[in-house]
């Protein structure tokens, strides 16, 4: 019976992993639940946010003011600015981070606009809507995900130590074998990564309620076709090599978070 403790470990790290999954997946689903997410059209910035994140938003501005002549996109990663007119909040953001001289790499002023004020405020009222999946949820499902996975590794391993144990492969007659108790905490962990597939947001922004809106979203242009898909939507190789420029630090959005907090 040398290998009970090992038992008692398996169920041990099977039950707090799996319950520290569920608790993840139930504080999202009550963050979705207390949003106000009613049948809605999604604006081109929501669609780019819930779809991609702030980077997301920052490339369809900048797309946006070049397609309307106001800014000059080169593919080698430069941004150059021809008619300093913006239409909205991101956009002046754009302008901003390009800075009075008019022209500034293509990294920096997307890292910049996608840390932006008016992109956090977009990103709280996708929160508020239940329609985005907070920062603390995503990472607290993702974490407890890994745990799960980690666990049932852990189990496995004890399982087939537990079976390696001298005269404990099989058990006496009439008696189960250890490795089908063993079964039972690697059975509790696979099935909890199973229902969390489908349970839990499959995306790192949006919420399950955010992707219905997203499969509604009709693709009306180029613009709502990259903010839903990405680059690999432009048709354009320019446009799609001066946008795929990126800064290593991506697009700083967790950063501009925490300092905001």
């Amino acid at each position: 019976m040398f290998w009970v403790p090992l038992l008692m470990l398996a169920c041990a790290l099977a039950a707090l992993s799996c319950g520290r999954l569920c608790l993840a997946a139930m504080q999202a689903a009550a963050g979705e639940a207390r949003g106000q997410h009613a049948a809605r059209q999604l604006t081109l910035y929501e669609a780019a946010f819930l779809s991609g994140g702030p980077g997301r938003v920052a490339d369809v501005a900048l797309l946006s003011m070049a397609r309307g002549r106001r800014l000059l996109l080169a593919h080698t990663g430069w941004a150059t600015v021809v008619d300093p007119v913006a239409g909205d909040d991101v956009e002046r953001s754009v302008l901003g981070a390009i800075g009075p001289a008019g022209q500034s790499r293509i990294a920096p002023v997307r890292r910049a606009t996608a840390a932006a004020d008016c992109v956090r405020a977009l990103a709280d009222r996708l929160v508020a809507a239940g329609l985005a999946v907070p920062d603390g949820a995503w990472s607290g499902i993702a974490g407890a995900a890994r745990q799960v996975r980690a666990a049932a590794v852990a189990v496995a391993a004890l399982g087939v130590c537990a079976t390696l144990l001298p005269g404990q492969g099989s058990g006496g007659e009439g008696e189960l074998p250890v490795a089908v108790w063993f079964a039972l905490p690697f059975f509790l962990t696979v099935s909890c990564l199973g229902i969390a597939r489908f349970e839990v947001p499959a995306t790192r922004w949006a919420s399950p309620a955010g992707q219905r809106l997203l499969g509604a979203l009709p693709s009306r242009d180029d613009l709502t076709s990259v903010a839903v898909r990405g680059l690999r939507a432009l048709d354009d190789p320019a446009l799609r090599a001066a946008l795929s420029h990126r800064d290593p630090n991506l697009d700083g959005y967790r950063e501009a978070r925490q300092r905001g907090h």
